[in-house]
């Protein structure tokens, strides 16, 4: 079955960076698209970005365009989300999903804050 294990979120401050990764298993990664969502608290889920199957071409959020770079490593099965100048309302929980599956991950808790 689909599994998908995020990873690498934390405590950040304002301006800091952190790097997600979503580890990918029970299908071919390298023929899907993969994508990042957050949910905030007290917040509906927000679709962030994604990313293609070959990762020819990405797309973001117009909150995080700049700021976020998503990529890929086929050959890992691990799907990245590099963040950068993190801001306060950045704080979520980051799930990445391929969106032809229904499977979620636990997701991986982001906080930014002095």
């Amino acid at each position: 079955q689909v599994q998908l294990v995020e990873s690498g979120g934390g405590l950040a401050q304002p301006g800091g960076s952190l790097r997600l990764s979503c580890a990918a298993s029970g299908f071919t990664f390298s023929n899907y698209g993969m994508t990042w969502a957050r949910r905030a608290p007290g917040k509906g889920l927000e679709w962030v970005s994604g990313i293609w199957a070959d990762g020819s071409d990405t797309y973001y959020e117009d909150s995080v365009k700049g700021r976020f770079t998503i990529s890929r490593d086929n050959a890992k099965n691990t799907v990245y989300l590099q963040m950068n100048n993190l801001k306060p309302e950045d704080t979520a929980v980051y799930y990445c999903k391929a969106p032809q599956f229904p499977s979620w991950g636990q997701g991986t808790q982001v906080t930014v804050s002095m």
